[in-house]
């Protein structure tokens, strides 16, 4: 390559930065005062740096074949700010793939006819819905994640207001507090808090971006009365997993203030077990108490259903590879379940798993269908499940990778189903992923009616985002999602 050619390929990287950087204060613009969250292919472009922005328009060439750069998406970006658009999650990479099949031209008019639904659709003084209080009963690693991912949307459309967070007395209150405060600020997973946080020992309180958070001391549900703090109607949920069954969270619902109950792990008994994404539509009114299932079960079940709706499945096997939990212990120690004992950082523990016959009460047409276990390995986050399976007709690794590709990109799971193509990905590429699950193309396997499918998944950040999902369901929060899908 000639020095002309490389001077030429590092200015257009300039100046890609620089129409990057012009998008930003529009994207922020479109968030905050339109509730309009703008999307590269199910990634949200708000609050991202320009080097991101940029990652993320290089990463459709490897979904749809054709590159795309900001030079195509700024002329859209630019005219939704003239449209008056009301709420919804808008696809900017669909769009700007579509607008530059079609030769560009006119952007102001493609996005009229492709955002019809929500042009000239904002009211400044109707407002989007009533914002609903979200209390987290317990502050571990799912808390806590659930908080940084509340705060981070609190500043437009979500209407999810975190207003406390319920943990046990600790004695010094203001120690406590501190120490509270520095887990949510760092993480040595996800890495720091994405913005400024503070503590009121006296008020005991804590303040993210803003969000003044109260923290409630108490050892059990029956000692807090949260109208005394100003929440009502809330949705309580609980992280600790101490209670499973309707009997046990019932305890939430006893309390003044809150309306429903949502358990972030697997539900016994009666309680609704949900996938978002598969059976979300189950919800009615009427359900109190939910549970978000687990987070290998929200993994699995969006590539499974998408497999058995294409190619039927008679029956087949799942094995997780699970990083350990604060559940094992650090050290050879007394443990109540067997195996897990032993040290979590030093060896590969055989354990059971649920998430199987969990399967069938988000998907009932695979009850019986699927065995499971587990392995727990030496590995503080993401995780990995192994789809064995026996299908009813034949596929090759092509069509089966093809397939999930495009049910990953252009339909209703977009958000729970990625899609990786890489021979060099490894667990740590996916800390931080928003999916339930990552099917790793490269190590699909297809012979006739067997396949094996390795879907990733980070099993506290991606669950947690589906935790969110449900929360923002059970709150009646939802908004149009444009380019409408197309399996």
């Amino acid at each position: 390559m000639s020095q002309q050619s490389l001077d030429t390929v590092f200015q257009e990287w300039h100046d890609n930065q620089a129409i990057a950087e012009q998008m930003i204060p529009l994207i922020g613009s479109l968030y905050r005062c339109n509730n309009v969250v703008t999307t590269m292919f199910g990634r949200s472009l708000f609050n991202r740096s320009v080097i991101r922005i940029l990652k993320d328009h290089r990463f459709v060439r490897k979904i749809e074949g054709t590159e795309l750069s900001v030079q195509d998406t700024f002329p859209l970006i630019q005219a939704m700010q003239s449209l008056n658009l009301g709420p919804a999650h808008v696809d900017v990479g669909k769009l700007g793939v579509a607008f530059k099949h079609r030769g560009g031209g006119d952007a102001e008019a493609f996005l009229r006819e492709e955002l019809a639904e929500i042009v000239d659709g904002h009211d400044p003084d109707a407002g989007t819905g009533q914002p609903k209080d979200v209390v987290l009963y317990g502050f571990g690693r799912i808390g806590r994640i659930l908080a940084r991912v509340l705060v981070e949307k609190a500043g437009g459309g979500n209407l999810l207001r975190l207003k406390a967070i319920v943990v046990r007395g600790r004695g010094d209150i203001a120690k406590d507090l501190e120490k509270r405060a520095s887990l949510l600020r760092r993480d040595s997973v996800h890495g720091p808090f994405d913005g400024t946080i503070s503590v009121d020992a006296e008020a005991r309180t804590l303040t993210a971006n803003g969000n003044v958070i109260k923290v409630i001391y108490a050892d059990s549900p029956a000692e807090i009365d949260y109208t005394d703090y100003g929440i009502d109607n809330a949705v309580v949920v609980d992280n600790t997993g101490i209670w499973r069954d309707e009997s046990g969270l019932g305890q939430h619902l006893d309390c003044r203030g809150v309306a429903k109950a949502l358990l972030t792990a697997p539900g016994k008994g009666d309680v609704k077990n949900i996938v978002y994404g598969i059976n979300h539509q189950d919800i009615t009114g009427d359900d109190r108490i939910i549970s978000a299932a687990s987070c290998t079960t929200n993994a699995i079940v969006p590539v499974l259903k998408v497999v058995n709706d294409e190619f039927g499945i008679a029956h087949g096997h799942v094995e997780t590879v699970h990083s350990y939990t604060n559940d094992q212990n650090l050290i050879d120690n007394y443990h109540k379940g067997d195996r897990r004992g032993r040290s979590a950082p030093l060896n590969m523990v055989l354990t059971e798993t649920g998430a199987a016959k969990a399967v069938a009460k988000a998907l009932p047409e695979l009850d019986g269908k699927l065995t499971g276990n587990a392995i727990r390995v030496p590995t503080p986050n993401v995780s990995m499940a192994i789809l064995n399976l026996t299908l009813d007709k034949e596929a090759d690794v092509d069509t089966l990778n093809d397939y999930v590709r495009r049910m990953s990109i252009g339909s209703d799971y977009q958000k729970q189903i990625d899609f990786v193509d890489s021979p060099e990905v490894v667990s740590t590429d996916f800390v931080g992923n928003r999916h339930a699950g990552i099917v790793d193309a490269q190590a699909t396997i297809a012979n006739g009616k067997h396949v094996v499918l390795y879907v990733w998944y980070d099993n506290e950040f991606g669950y947690s985002c589906q935790v969110i999902r449900i929360l923002q369901q059970v709150s009646n929060v939802s908004f149009l999602k444009l380019p409408r899908a197309q399996a």
